[in-house]
């Protein structure tokens, strides 16, 4: 009874229990420590350095060009027709092989045309003989005509027959040199340098003179690459052109890295109506036949050159939305976040206004990277796979 009045006195004078005092410096303690550990922990926090690859900047003369889609045209088309109607006899060509100027193609049936050349020229002796005679007897007749032996009107008939027989003589002549050309007809020849298509007639077939079409020859060496560039990008075409000619650079779109140089060689007197478009026309050596009529290919209409052009490389710039941003690695590595305006690709580079010459920009591993923090250099391989991790895990 006494010891239950004694707590009740405590508890009135707001005195702990002996117990209840003892604990409570003890847990004081744990708060006061768990507070200060909870404290350093907060304090000695750090993020560790972004895994990252870089990249100097670099400055050269690069140039300012217009890429657009062209297509290949054969410099010079031949379609192949029969100058007088036969029989085609020989074939001298492979379908798809390569023709020289001048080279047998076809051979027609040549023995009519011999006939006629011969008859031609029976006819021309013929006519060159009683050509002859009327001189002969002309010449008679002016020694008759002073003598009154013969009448002055069958001088004037003898001189008639020499000019006669002249005339004769050049139809004889004509038809000569007409039978020749006939007969040399008979041969079909290549009029340029190209590649033969597929024949269109084979032995044996008839043909009509200046009707059949025997063969399509295209040369492909040079060759054209046309192409259009838009009525807003013309005035810049225009004026480039006013400096001197300008350089073409033809791929192939399997072949991106192989380009084919050549020169601006046509532009259209006209805007097309509907498109908006101009017409131009590059001219390219094409030796090795890498270029194909008909085929598709990327042209780049380079205009000018841009004189010591800053470059990095095109993985380099990001976006955000204030616009195109890298990040610029520091002596101290550190990453600074600079703002950049970005120009033309140039190959695996881009180039940039922003960055100086020298100046080291962070190309792989930007994911990781927070202004002002610590980046860590890394080989390419490594840094895009640590920057994986590092992206997947935050």
């Amino acid at each position: 009874m006494r010891t239950l009045h004694s707590n009740f006195e405590r508890h009135r004078a707001g005195i702990p229990p002996p117990g209840l005092r003892r604990a409570l410096p003890i847990a004081a303690a744990l708060l006061a420590a768990a507070a200060c550990s909870k404290r350093q922990s907060s304090a000695g926090f750090e993020r560790p350095p972004a895994p990252v690859t870089v990249a100097a900047a670099v400055q050269r003369d690069v140039p300012v060009y217009l890429d657009e889609v062209g297509k290949c045209v054969a410099r010079e088309v031949v379609s192949v027709q029969p100058q007088v109607s036969g029989r085609i006899m020989e074939l001298h060509f492979v379908d798809g092989g390569d023709v020289r100027k001048g080279a047998m193609l076809f051979t027609i049936d040549p023995r009519p045309f011999q006939a006629q050349l011969d008859l031609a020229e029976a006819n021309l002796a013929q006519a060159r003989a009683a050509f002859e005679f009327a001189k002969v007897q002309l010449q008679r007749g002016e020694m008759l005509v002073q003598t009154k032996a013969i009448a002055q009107q069958e001088y004037d008939q003898r001189k008639n027959a020499v000019d006669v027989g002249q005339a004769q003589v050049q139809q004889g002549e004509a038809a000569v040199e007409n039978a020749k050309l006939n007969l040399a007809y008979c041969f079909v020849h290549s009029q340029i340098d190209g590649r033969a298509g597929r024949r269109l007639v084979d032995v044996g077939n008839v043909v009509t003179a200046n009707a059949t079409t025997l063969l399509t020859i295209q040369r492909l060496d040079p060759i054209y690459a046309d192409f259009t560039v838009t009525e807003n990008d013309l005035t810049l075409v225009q004026r480039s052109m006013r400096q001197g000619t300008l350089t073409t650079e033809v791929r192939l779109p399997d072949e991106p890295d192989k380009p084919v140089t050549g020169d601006l060689t046509f532009l259209d007197n006209a805007v097309q109506e509907g498109s908006g478009t101009v017409n131009l026309r590059a001219t390219v050596p094409n030796a090795q036949h890498r270029l194909w009529p008909g085929r598709f290919v990327k042209v780049r209409l380079v205009l000018s050159t841009l004189p010591n052009a800053v470059l990095v490389p095109a993985s380099a710039p990001q976006l955000s939305a204030k616009g195109s941003f890298v990040y610029v690695v520091k002596a101290d590595s550190t990453a600074e976040l600079r703002p950049v305006k970005t120009g033309q690709r140039q190959g695996d580079l881009v180039v940039v206004d922003g960055v100086k010459a020298g100046e080291r920009v962070v190309v792989n591993g930007q994911i990781g990277v927070t202004p002002g923090g610590k980046v860590r250099e890394l080989p390419a391989a490594t840094a895009s796979a640590e920057a994986g991790t590092a992206g997947h895990e935050s």
